[in-house]
């Protein structure tokens, strides 16, 4: 067994590992919230991803998403399944470099278990939960990440079974409310460990 699994292996057992690893994620937008969920999930062993985003990383992207400065000037998907795989080298990765429409929301998230919404766009947001609110699969979606401070505020909060809306439902990104890396976190964080215990938990079949 490869070192990681084997080291995963021990601290979650057999049998849930694979649970785990039966799970297909979907990362709608590589940005803070998607690149950093991406890393937990990975990090928690799952291994089956589809992640899409059209843009390329910027300077401006490093103070909270997961790049480097290395690759700035690189499209996002690529870069983001660059460095998940020096985590775990042994992962699916599929990198849609595409912008998210209505034309093709459908198709692109399709054959995944889980989807998780991490665009900045209300537009997109909307579309997304749109699209998978009553589709069977568990669509994990946020809303209030930016500033800093009263990180408490930041919940989950269970719409229905297969639906979840991770973070305050206040903080927009505005001039005064810029994006920073503790809150961004945090709530991708909170996003990867609702999707790790609903598949631990039992909650839903995959």
């Amino acid at each position: 067994m490869k070192d990681f699994e084997q080291a995963l292996e021990g601290y979650l057992g057999v049998a849930n590992l694979r649970k785990i690893r039966q799970v297909k994620v979907g990362i709608a937008g590589a940005g803070g919230l998607g690149s950093n969920c991406l890393l937990y999930l990975v990090r928690s062993g799952f291994c089956r991803f589809k992640i899409c985003d059209f843009d390329r990383v910027e300077a401006s992207n490093l103070n909270r998403q997961f790049y480097f400065c290395h690759q700035i000037g690189q499209p996002k998907v690529l870069a983001l399944k660059d460095n998940v795989l020096q985590i775990n080298p042994h992962i699916e990765v599929e990198a849609v470099q595409e912008r998210v429409t209505t034309g093709n929301v459908d198709r692109i998230f399709a054959d995944c278990d889980v989807v998780v919404e991490a665009f900045d766009g209300v537009v997109n947001k909307k579309l997304l939960v749109e699209t998978y609110y009553a589709s069977g699969k568990l669509l994990v979606a946020a809303s209030g990440v930016a500033g800093w401070g009263n990180s408490d505020l930041i919940k989950v909060t269970k719409i229905h079974d297969r639906f979840y809306l991770v973070g305050d439902q206040v903080s927009e990104v505005s001039e005064t409310m810029p994006p920073m890396a503790p809150r961004v976190n945090i709530v991708a964080a909170k996003q990867a460990d609702l999707i790790l215990s609903y598949v631990l938990n039992g909650c839903g079949r995959f």
